[in-house]
């Protein structure tokens, strides 16, 4: 993903509160050794980004291209309004380590059989270079019936990506559905 982004000329609570009402996002681009940068940029640009799932963007900075990987996102209490954003700066053939969520794609046989699908693992750790860092890793269920799992080590990783992650951890499984709750004397029928 593409964004523009620009220095931030003044600092502080109060310039950042300004900026939120104008639908403006404050926020810093740091590391590779170079100068911490507070930045703003819009806040749909970002939004946008973030909605497509981009975590590798390449940004804009006041003409200059710099590569860099969302880190940190902070929104208000109610989760609506975005409040700042850390943007880490990465070389684009430097290997990061990073956590990405894990995506069930399909329905999984035995939980429409009665089973109950338990997703164990909602992240996996991966080693990857920081431009081919994956939305998500997409674990198909659709042959899962139930007492059958699926591990770490049978996930289809992307190309130029390595699992972290315990190999013999279960991601997802079909467990049976226990005997039916007894119902408590109050809840039954009246004898």
């Amino acid at each position: 993903g593409k964004i523009a982004v620009k220095r931030r000329a003044e600092r502080g609570t109060r310039a950042c509160m300004r900026l939120r009402e104008q639908a403006i996002v404050p926020g810093n681009i740091y590391g590779h050794k170079q100068e911490t940068v507070p930045v703003q940029m819009t806040a749909a640009d970002l939004l946008q980004q973030l909605k497509e799932g981009h975590r590798v963007l390449d940004v804009d900075l006041d003409g200059q291209h710099e590569t860099a990987i969302i880190r940190e996102v902070q929104w208000d209490t109610f989760g609506k309004h975005l409040m700042h954003v850390d943007l880490l700066r990465v070389d684009p053939n430097e290997k990061l380590t990073v956590e990405v969520k894990v995506e069930l794609k399909g329905t999984a046989p035995g939980a429409m059989g009665g089973g109950i699908l338990d997703h164990e693992m909602r992240t996996v750790l991966i080693e990857c270079l920081a431009i081919q860092i994956p939305d998500s890793i997409p674990v198909k269920i659709g042959s899962l019936e139930v007492g059958q799992s699926i591990h770490v080590r049978e996930l289809e990783m992307p190309p130029n990506c390595r699992c972290l992650s315990h190999a013999d951890d279960v991601v997802v499984q079909v467990l049976a559905k226990g005997a039916q709750p007894v119902l408590p004397a109050t809840e039954g029928p009246a004898q």
